[in-house]
């Protein structure tokens, strides 16, 4: 039956690919693709060289598939009847009931060269180094994925992750208590990352750990500014059958407030931002409503009045939870090192923080440029 069902679905999905062939020679060339929110192809440059090592096949059979008319319509397709036959993955992504997973993270080991660099860091680092790992929404939700695409689970990556690092960093387990809280809305499901509430379940034991006390839930009002966010695995299978997430903004009136956020680019060069823009709204990765664009520095102050300063070294699973922390601090500095140009010391002095947080998420753990520039 399930070979009949791939034969089917192979043979619609050709019919729709030769009717999108035959129409793409009258279609105009774009550039980037608003839906997958990423740049296409670029047409291939002839030469010698790339004719000579085969590169130059390569890069005109990613152009013509991403240049393919209708292209869009066509994946979507190919989404919807894979999930009518009884699921499966489209890009890596794992077409579920009510989510959308990634079906990839599991099949690559963390790199321990992370582990190195975080140790090397912290053995420079005169205060306290705290570090949360963040799993994705598969790494919470993967029993719903069929066994053979948990190659490495997730907890088992953060374990050995922490298990390499020196044992005066102070580790922090997330993956456990978002374990525990997986049937409330925690996690999107278009997007690998946590929500505003999971990141407000995980502030309440960070912020101990700090030395505070949270802000209780009841003291804030959540503002709900989206309900039609689609995240980075809707961009990868275009899965129109799966609700959009919202976005959430939490607010707390009696509370401090942000006096200024100030970014500096890798140039060293300083401008004002907004700590939540809501142009971004309107963009293909409505995401970066929080905090903007990605910077390699942001100077975040406040007015409470304790003369306290943190330091947090991130990705962008940080973006909507670094709000919680604005509660806290008089001044917070947030580094996202793979954008710096030269290291963390050119931008920042160490010496006046007595605190640091690295909060990233797992599914960055592989990327070599996630901690680049710490030294």
């Amino acid at each position: 039956m399930k070979k009949h069902i791939r034969k089917f679905t192979a043979a619609a999905v050709l019919s729709v690919m030769v009717i999108a062939a035959a129409s793409s020679f009258m279609m105009n060339d774009s550039k980037v693709s608003f839906s997958e929110n990423r740049r296409l192809a670029d047409f291939p440059k002839l030469s010698a060289a790339s004719v000579y090592s085969g590169r130059i096949t390569e890069e005109a059979e990613k152009y013509a598939a991403d240049h393919l008319a209708m292209r869009d319509k066509m994946l979507s397709f190919r989404t919807k009847l894979t999930k009518k036959f009884g699921g499966g993955t489209v890009n890596d992504v794992y077409i579920g009931k009510d989510r959308l997973l990634d079906a990839e993270i599991s099949q690559r080991p963390a790199d321990q060269t992370l582990a190195d660099r975080i140790n090397t860091f912290a053995r420079s680092y005169n205060g306290t180094l705290y570090i949360a790992v963040i799993p994705t929404s598969s790494g919470i939700y993967g029993e719903e994925m069929p066994a053979h695409l948990l190659k490495f689970p997730e907890g088992q990556q953060i374990s050995s992750l922490y298990d390499s690092l020196d044992t005066d960093i102070r580790r922090i387990d997330a993956y456990n208590l978002l374990k525990m809280l997986k049937e409330n809305y925690i996690y999107f499901r278009t997007d690998t990352k946590w929500t505003s509430y999971g990141a407000y379940c995980i502030y309440r034991t960070v912020i101990q750990k700090l030395g505070f006390l949270p802000v209780t839930y009841d003291m804030y009002t959540i503002r709900h500014v989206a309900n039609n966010f689609r995240g980075s695995l809707y961009n990868r299978c275009l899965c129109t059958d799966t609700m959009a997430d919202m976005l959430d903004i939490y607010e707390y009136p009696e509370g401090a407030q942000v006096q200024s956020c100030m970014a500096m680019d890798k140039n060293g060069i300083s401008h004002e931002i907004n700590f939540y823009d809501m142009d971004m709204l309107e963009s293909s990765y409505m995401y970066n409503m929080y905090m903007g664009a990605p910077e390699a520095v942001v100077q975040i102050e406040t007015d409470v009045n304790n003369q306290r300063k943190l330091l947090i070294i991130k990705d962008s699973y940080a973006d909507c939870f670094i709000p919680f922390l604005t509660q806290h601090y008089s001044k917070i500095t947030v580094i996202s090192p793979q954008y710096l140009d030269g290291e963390l010391s050119d931008y920042v002095d160490l010496s006046g923080y007595e605190q640091t947080l690295m909060l990233f998420g797992i599914e960055n753990a592989g990327d070599t440029q996630l901690m680049n520039g710490l030294l």
